[in-house]
C-alpha cells in the first residue's frame, strides 16, 4: 500500500501487481488492495492465462492486463 501512495505522489499513471517472472503473479486480492490504496489505474500482470481469470481481474478494478497469452484470452 505504501508503494502505491509513493507512486501516486510521484506522478505515476498506474501501478502494477507484479512481473510474473519469479512465480506468483496477479491476484484478485492484489488488484482490490491496490485500488483501495490509491486512485491510480492498476495493471494486473503475471499468471493471467485464462479468459475467466482476466475478466475477474478487470471486474476487481484492473484497467490493464500484462500477459503473454493475449491471443488465447480472446
Amino acid at each position: 500500500m505504501i508503494a502505491c501512495k509513493i507512486s501516486e505522489n510521484a506522478g505515476a499513471k498506474f501501478v502494477k501487481t507484479s512481473t510474473g517472472f519469479l512465480g506468483g503473479g496477479a491476484t484478485i486480492y492484489d488488484v482490490l488492495l491496490m485500488k483501495s490504496a490509491c486512485s491510480l489505474e492498476v495493471k494486473a500482470s503475471g499468471g493471467i492465462r485464462e479468459k475467466d481469470f482476466a475478466i475477474k481481474l478487470i471486474k476487481a478494478g484492473a484497467t490493464r492486463l500484462g500477459t503473454s497469452r493475449g491471443f488465447n484470452l480472446l
